[in-house]
């Protein structure tokens, strides 16, 4: 795990500066802003900061959780089936929202250091992100929906890559996938003792398309008759223009 020497520095100066009762938060992100180029291959993110406590470290196990998520939006999950010897769509299931990304990192794996309740209670597990109509087949979809996700590289779990130091300074790198929906990210850092979370801290990250790809999307959604006209005359002159090059060959 890369952490560099200028932002633990800079942590353990914060959390030198103001006196607190217990064990507080303080982290910051390499980066609050990602724009989406036509060329976007993905990012990083750096995600790093401090314990900030006024007293000695105190008896009992120490974790840190990293979540980082995405925007909220309805998905409909279908599942296909083989019928004639030909694979096709057959249920289809509407899940009421879903984070189309989300990543959770640990300092150790989620169950050894923060009870299950508490866990339920903070909506920490990729499930509980995801709010569907409560019945056994809903649960198969949402199982689905994360296992398809996971090979896209939009939903993950990370245990034991927040790199913790001296039960005071941490940090994790979160990969952004090429893939990502543009919107308004939400990081959050969780400490906890005991298995009970005792302070979160969170962070905005904004993701927009950015020039070609700003143009491009504004224009799908908010003239779709121009989007749709121009898609038509583009598809047409590559057309032409292949077989002239093809006749000419």
């Amino acid at each position: 795990m890369r952490i560099g020497l200028t932002p633990i520095l800079l942590c353990m100066a914060m959390a030198s500066a103001t006196p607190t009762v217990g064990e507080e938060i303080i982290s910051a992100l390499s980066q609050n802003r990602i724009s989406i180029t036509a060329n976007f291959d993905g990012s990083e993110i750096f995600i790093y900061g401090a314990v900030k406590r006024e007293a000695p470290v105190v008896d009992g196990d120490l974790g840190i959780i990293i979540t980082v998520v995405g925007p909220f939006e309805p998905t409909l999950v279908r599942r296909k089936d083989r019928i004639f010897g030909i694979w096709v769509n057959a249920n289809a299931f509407n899940i009421d929202t879903a984070p189309t990304f989300y990543a959770i990192a640990s300092s150790a794996p989620l169950k050894e250091i923060l009870h299950e309740s508490e866990s339920v209670r903070n909506q920490i597990p990729i499930e509980e992100k995801i709010e569907a109509a409560s019945s056994a087949e809903s649960q198969s979809f949402v199982s689905a929906l994360v296992r398809i996700r996971e090979k896209q590289g939009l939903y993950s779990e990370l245990p034991d890559m927040v790199d913790l130091r001296s039960d005071t300074l941490f940090g994790t790198h979160i990969a952004l996938p090429a893939n990502l929906v543009e919107g308004e990210y939400t990081a959050t850092v969780y400490v906890t003792r005991d298995g009970t979370i005792v302070d979160k801290q969170e962070s905005k990250i904004d993701v927009q398309k950015v020039g070609l790809e700003r143009w491009i999307y504004t224009l799908a959604h908010q003239q779709p008759l121009a989007y749709g006209l121009l898609a038509v005359l583009l598809a047409t002159f590559t057309g032409w223009a292949a077989s002239v090059v093809f006749r000419r060959i």
